[in-house]
């Protein structure tokens, strides 16, 4: 990764400078037996798409604050990244009565009700399908999210300075997110082309950078995997050699 790279967007650009062919996310979800690989190229297309959508259709704009109430999931990591593309400060299990947005997934939706703003919900079924009554008081991700364009570019330059991420009670801006990621790569020993699963959740900074963060800063990728405790232990060591991983956080 490029050392001038100073928020999560950064990142992405050089990942997807570098090389777009090779694998950024893997999501298993080991209650539905999902499987899904998304290449640098494909990752930075749904990025784009719903940066797309959240400053044209919905008009967040830099300051904006967006309760992310989502578990570890290929499509949450997609949503921190469109945010940092925006500008918009991300609030991970934020209050949505104290947000301007908020973006919720089946198990939250009456959480996020509580916010006058826009209100954006995922189904987080297998091939981000739909859901089959849109929920009431939101938009549908899958039904929104399609027709937005496969480029995108700020209205506003985003400050790397300014903040870009609350969780656990701690604001990070950009720069500091970036700063700490590489941190965090370097002391799990990550170097570019590694592999790290993660079992962890999205609920605490070191389940967000081990499953995203640290893993991109480094220019590796990673294997995320939701209920990884329905996983038989001799499963999990198949999977760990199958994907050729190199690091395991769980």
């Amino acid at each position: 990764m490029n050392a001038s790279d100073r928020t999560p967007a950064d990142l992405l650009r050089s990942a997807l400078a570098a090389d777009p062919a090779r694998p950024l996310v893997t999501y298993y979800d080991d209650a539905t037996g999902e499987r899904v690989e998304l290449s640098v190229a494909t990752f930075a297309n749904w990025v784009a798409k719903t940066a797309n959508l959240l400053q044209g259709e919905l008009s967040a704009a830099p300051g904006d604050r967006l309760a992310l109430l989502l578990p570890a999931h290929w499509q949450t990591a997609v949503w921190l990244l469109a945010c940092s593309s925006v500008g918009v400060t991300v609030e991970v299990g934020g209050d949505a009565a104290d947000a301007d947005l908020v973006v919720a997934g089946p198990e939250t939706l009456e959480a996020g009700l509580a916010c006058s703003g826009e209100r954006i919900a995922l189904s987080l079924a297998p091939l981000g399908r739909r859901f089959p009554t849109v929920p009431a008081g939101y938009a549908d991700y899958a039904v929104e999210v399609p027709s937005q364009g496969d480029r995108f570019a700020p209205f506003v330059p985003v400050d790397p300075d300014a903040p870009a991420l609350v969780v656990d009670g701690t604001e990070r801006s950009g720069a500091q997110l970036v700063e700490e990621a590489r941190a965090d790569a370097s002391a799990l020993g990550l170097s570019p082309g590694a592999r790290l699963l993660s079992g962890l959740g999205h609920g605490d900074w070191k389940g967000l950078s081990t499953g995203l963060y640290a893993p991109l800063a480094a220019g590796g990728s990673v294997v995320l995997c939701r209920n990884l405790d329905r996983l038989a232990p001799d499963s999990l060591a198949k999977r760990v050699e199958s994907e050729r991983v190199t690091v395991t956080a769980v």
